[in-house]
């Protein structure tokens, strides 16, 4: 949504696009997992009263329309894309099928997961976690609007200090809001490494996948 407070900013999307088009370049393949937040949240709509389930799949939902948002921004920047989604609507993409998204990835398509899980009471980031495991991903990469993980949240906490590198454990000890506790479970127990970095600055996608020192790394 960019600085807007609601909606899709093309300029975001055309600027991921053209990021995800850079890395494609270099013949990586990159499967994306998207969320809603900026069109509907699911566990805030809870908050207020609505059924959890109910609003959870309206969540899922609010991802569609995002992932054809970026589909869009990809193929204008010459990247071949395909949109698989948890929840079936065969009209605007394809059903997730694990061994159809692997060969999506070995054509050189880029993938977009959306509708998370399928599942209400799971998030963005479980999601993100078991289509890493499902793709047999080497890294997650959480793209945010921070620079990495810190001590405390950096907007409130002036004194907050980034981590170069946690671990699994720390992570949910520490009670730090990386991603949900499902997610980094997942992850700790596949030792699959993520890296959190800021998504907003241009460039930041290139450099990690090159191994750069960009944001903070959970591992075992």
């Amino acid at each position: 949504m960019g600085d807007a407070p609601y909606g899709i900013d093309p300029k975001v999307t055309s600027s991921i696009a053209k990021e995800i088009s850079e890395i494609k370049a270099d013949g990586v393949e990159i499967a994306v997992v998207i969320g809603g937040g900026n069109l509907f949240r699911g566990l805030a709509a809870s908050a207020k009263g609505m059924d959890r389930s109910t609003a959870d799949h309206m969540g899922m939902l609010a991802t569609v329309i995002n992932a054809l948002a970026l589909q869009d921004a990809c193929e204008h920047a010459g990247v071949p894309t395909r949109v698989l989604t948890a929840i079936e609507m065969r009209q605007v993409a394809e059903p997730f099928i694990r061994r159809r998204a692997v060969r999506h990835l070995e054509k050189g398509r880029v993938v977009v997961f959306a509708a998370g899980t399928g599942n209400p009471y799971f998030t963005t980031d479980t999601a993100a976690a078991l289509r890493a495991m499902e793709m047999r991903a080497d890294v997650i990469l959480k793209g945010t609007k921070v620079d990495g993980i810190y001590t405390a949240d950096p907007m409130l906490d002036p004194t907050a200090t980034r981590y170069d590198t946690i671990s699994y454990l720390q992570v949910l000890e520490r009670g730090l809001k990386v991603m949900d506790a499902t997610a980094i479970s997942l992850c700790m127990d596949n030792k699959l490494p993520i890296v959190v970095f800021n998504l907003r600055e241009k460039g930041n996608l290139r450099r990690v996948i090159m191994g750069e020192p960009v944001g903070t790394t959970v591992r075992a």
